[in-house]
């Protein structure tokens, strides 16, 4: 055997999808298909072209095996967002590029966690056990360092709770993910970033230990006439 033919060998061998992985893909296939509780161990065995009993020497029962695919397109999600979001400077533009990641997620790793999460909430509970996280939780872990580089940078007051501000941020994201509104378009960049920067950006820019119920600054308001 030649050098060339050897390393091509190794290279092919490398590249070569284990067993496992060929497993973890049939799963997703087949949970994108029916979802956790039609998928059955032998339908994916069958797409992974190996046995049950091959199947079963890496994964003991479909929960372990689904959950795996799970949480192996939880962490693709994940990585691809934070990728893009990496990309851009700004609080703002990383809020509209995260608004346009989750209105477009069907064509993201992360539409069929979403979707089994909802759709399943007992079975998907059941595959990942802890291996993610609820999904407010789990936003707000991803967006929390985002806000500390937003406070470290000076764009948001220095008094922020990066994690408490970080959980109303994937609630705001939730909603404009979601949920279409009249004033913002939540299908174009420009309006998603103007109303980023007048609200979003702009409330955080507040000092929170300094803020009033808005009855109380109406009354100190009159007062000063």
């Amino acid at each position: 055997m030649s050098l060339g033919t050897a390393v091509d060998s190794v290279t092919a061998s490398d590249t070569k999808p284990s067993v496992r992985d060929r497993l973890i893909d049939a799963a997703e296939r087949c949970l994108t298909a029916k979802g956790i509780r039609a998928t059955t161990v032998s339908e994916v065995a069958e797409v992974a072209g190996v046995s049950r009993g091959w199947l079963y020497r890496h994964f003991p029962d479909k929960a372990e095996l689904l959950g795996a695919a799970i949480v192996r397109l939880n962490d693709a999600f994940w990585t691809e967002s934070r990728t893009r979001l990496d990309a851009v400077r700004g609080l703002d533009q990383r809020i509209a590029v995260g608004v346009a990641l989750a209105r477009k997620e069907s064509e993201t790793p992360g539409a069929l966690v979403l979707k089994l999460r909802q759709e399943e909430p007992e079975a998907f509970t059941a595959c990942v056990g802890l291996g993610v996280r609820g999904l407010i939780p789990e936003i707000a872990a991803f967006w929390e360092p985002y806000l500390q580089a937003a406070v470290d940078e000076g764009e948001i007051h220095p008094n922020t709770d990066c994690a408490e501000a970080a959980e109303w941020i994937a609630r705001q994201m939730m909603s404009l993910a979601t949920v279409p509104g009249e004033k913002c378009d939540v299908d174009d960049h420009e309006s998603v970033l103007r109303h980023a920067r007048r609200y979003i950006v702009a409330a955080l820019r507040c000092d929170p230990d300094q803020t009033a119920p808005a009855s109380a600054a109406r009354s100190a308001s009159s007062a000063d006439r």
